[in-house]
């Protein structure tokens, strides 16, 4: 099996500090190689039509990101960029979660 997962936060994808389940958006299962390589490839090319900036890591973490999209941290008491993550994984993988 392979999962799509698609987190919104305010770090890249491939840091998955403690908690970052929480900023999960969506989290899609195939059966097959075929269909996952399919949807992943359409999402990347629609992130990649919305946001300026992409990052790669490993080729299966993907971060997108522009200018504009900012956050105020209460903590930092500064401006944070949001990004736009996605983790491509197998089953095998899942230990992650």
């Amino acid at each position: 099996m392979y999962t799509i997962v698609y987190m919104k936060a305010d770090y890249e994808p491939w840091w998955q500090f403690e908690g970052w389940q929480q900023w999960i958006q969506t989290e899609e299962t195939f059966e097959t190689k075929e269909q996952f390589e399919a949807v992943l490839q359409q999402k990347l090319q629609h992130f990649r039509s919305i946001y300026q900036h992409e990052a790669v890591k490993e080729d299966k973490y993907w971060a997108f990101w522009s200018d504009n999209e900012m956050c105020y941290c209460d903590s930092c008491d500064d401006d944070v960029q949001i990004y736009h993550g996605i983790i491509a994984m197998q089953t095998t993988d899942l230990k992650e979660f």
